[in-house]
């Protein structure tokens, strides 16, 4: 064992972040470079995800103490309570593959992490799309009233599926015959 800090396994960083590889370097990588650079895609997908599910959590845990919490009745106090603990899920969830990582270091078999941190992140992904929805529901109705609580509430579960869900799987299906 060498006298770095660094694991024997760990993905070196020959491409600028966010950059991916062309088609063809692609086709020359071998297992380990792939795996290593799936790694750190995922890891950078976090990077992205984790602060605004920290954030929105941070929120959700001082609103309660707000003055005018106690003028909520109690069908959108269930809706805060769904939006907070979706909100505690996405980011226990989004948290996950790192600690998951850390554990595994240096046990070999990267590619299972990357395939239980991927369903993690998917996961939490759901989670914060559950929680963005109802906060937005929550807010629209403490301001507004139902009617507008539900269209916000509306919009923001189609937006999400159209832009997580529609575009990427039509992508994925059509993928082939863009290249």
């Amino acid at each position: 064992m060498s006298g770095s800090s660094e694991p024997a396994d760990a993905p070196t960083l020959s491409r600028p972040s966010g950059s991916g590889p062309t088609p063809e370097a692609e086709a020359e990588e071998t297992p380990k470079e792939q795996t290593d650079r799936q790694l750190l895609e995922l890891l950078n997908e976090l990077r992205v995800a984790l602060p605004g599910s920290q954030f929105l959590f941070a929120f959700l845990l001082a609103v309660p103490f707000a003055a005018r919490f106690g003028d909520v009745d109690h069908g959108l106090q269930i809706v805060f309570y769904v939006c907070l603990l979706s909100t505690l899920t996405a980011t226990i969830l989004l948290m996950a593959p790192a600690v998951y990582h850390r554990i595994r270091w240096q046990q070999g078999n990267k590619t299972e992490v990357i395939r239980v941190a991927h369903r993690m992140f998917l996961a939490g992904m759901a989670a914060l799309a559950v929680a963005m929805t109802t906060a937005v529901w929550f807010v629209s109705a403490f301001l507004f009233g139902t009617l507008e609580s539900l269209i916000a509430a509306t919009l923001s579960v189609v937006l999400l599926a159209l832009t997580w869900c529609a575009l990427p799987l039509r992508a994925r299906a059509h993928g082939a015959e863009a290249e």
